[in-house]
């Protein structure tokens, strides 16, 4: 009788044991599939640094990735948005093909100066890979649930070596508000073995120069909570949660006009392309493609250079503006490096008005904006301490937060579930996606 009784523990084990190994593999596997891609990136951004006559061929190369997606890759095409929505509601599946199409698309748009990011191609690249995988052990609907959510915990943690907010992140992103924490454990697995795995292939992640460690007392002592400053810090993450709104409809309401003065798809890149190159002549500087993390020359505007003493006025309206031009028209890459860049250009501009140290500010904004867009305040705060160490977490706790707040129900993930609204007037949208939910506000979806 009591073997009966333990049989089920027993089964029990073997399988959590089993799905544990599971996940360790499929852990390395992303965490390498994100260093080579991290690594073709580094190449393509200093071969297009190098040969910056390759900004022509943009348009044709972002026709040619089109064209790619239209022959092997419309069932594919949503990128993250398809694995929030398996999530939620397991059917299909996400296609293996989505991987390899989506690093390729995204070294293209690199290497031909488009101005996209790089977590969109690390979270597709760990959900294709995670959905392989089940099908491949033939994993029930709830164990393919968590295998996509380890694989974004893991594509995420990867490719910016921030693993705990990695684990966070997966959880956050899937629904507005509400985290379920039964995924904690596996997804914290996931992104700190695929972590360790990019970084043991040589792969160095960029550095932040935030020298702000605390304000000094008259005693001699260091305060890492100054009440005034909190309240300053909490006025410029009004501005960066209005900019993470900003971003987010601009990309979604210029993606709706573009399908209609151009429905086909595969030829709507060519117009991002050729507004590319006519908005580097504006502006008479390539700082505003790529990724933006390094200057392409000295003195230049960047993610890096948001951190000094320089102060650059513009730098985060120009950005918007590339950013959205090419989103808008179908390029491939990610939005979240593009809005570090925005997060720590406003930073650098609201520094000096608000008598906030130069490097603390752009380092708040740089998770603070991306906490508003993707609806996901813990993860960024987690975020902020890895990257720029936990000296300042109060600041980045003050930023994320009342950014998040002051975005509203949109994002760049429009397939977030919406489980607590952030104000109780809107309740009626509990349960929508972000999509659904902006259909009233704007009279469309898409």
């Amino acid at each position: 009788m009591r073997e009966v009784q333990n049989q089920p523990v027993l089964s029990r084990i073997i399988a959590l044991c089993c799905l544990s190994g599971i996940l360790a593999v499929l852990s390395v596997c992303i965490g390498s599939a994100c260093a080579l891609f991290l690594w073709l990136l580094e190449l393509a951004t200093s071969c297009r640094i190098d040969h910056p006559t390759l900004l022509f061929g943009l348009p044709v190369a972002g026709v040619a990735v089109g064209l790619c997606y239209f022959w092997f890759g419309r069932d594919v095409e949503a990128g993250a948005n398809l694995i929030v929505d398996e999530i939620h509601k397991p059917g299909a599946g996400v296609q293996l093909r989505m991987a390899p199409l989506v690093l390729l698309a995204t070294v293209v748009s690199h290497l031909f100066g488009a101005s996209v990011g790089r977590e969109g191609t690390a979270i597709q690249v760990g959900g294709s890979l995670a959905s392989a995988t089940a099908r491949l052990f033939r994993l029930r609907g709830p164990e393919t649930c968590v295998l996509l959510t380890c694989g974004i915990a893991a594509g995420f943690g990867a490719v910016f070596g921030t693993p705990i907010a990695g684990a966070v992140f997966a959880l956050e992103v899937l629904t507005l508000g509400q985290v379920d924490y039964r995924f904690l454990v596996p997804t914290a697995l996931s992104s700190i073995i695929a972590d360790w795995s990019c970084r043991a292939w040589g792969i160095h992640h960029a550095s932040y120069p935030l020298v702000f460690q605390g304000t000094l007392n008259s005693d001699g002592s260091v305060s890492h909570v100054d009440l005034g400053l909190v309240v300053r810090i909490a006025v410029a993450a009004v501005a960066f949660g209005l900019m993470s709104r900003i971003f987010a409809e601009s990309v979604h309401r210029l993606a709706a006009v573009m399908k209609k003065i151009c429905p086909t798809a595969w030829l709507r890149p060519a117009i991002g392309g050729i507004l590319t190159i006519l908005l580097v002549a504006l502006v008479g500087s390539r700082d505003y493609l790529g990724l933006g993390v390094l200057p392409p020359e000295p003195g230049g505007a960047s993610i890096v250079s948001f951190f000094g003493p320089d102060i650059y006025p513009w730098s985060w309206f120009w950005k918007l503006v590339f950013t959205v031009t090419v989103l808008a028209t179908g390029f491939k890459g990610g939005e979240v490096t593009p809005l570090f860049f925005l997060g720590a250009a406003t930073g650098n501009v609201l520094a000096p008005l608000l008598h906030v140290p130069v490097d603390l500010l752009a380092a708040v904004g740089f998770v603070a904006v991306f906490a508003g867009a993707a609806n996901t305040p813990v993860a960024c705060m987690l975020m902020g301490v890895e990257l720029f160490g936990g000296a300042d977490i109060v600041y980045f706790a003050t930023g994320c937060f009342v950014a998040y707040v002051c975005s509203g129900h949109t994002g760049i993930y429009l397939s977030q579930r919406i489980g607590t609204p952030k104000s109780r007037f809107r309740d009626a949208i509990c349960g929508m996606t972000l999509r659904e939910a902006r259909v009233p506000q704007t009279g469309k979806g898409h």
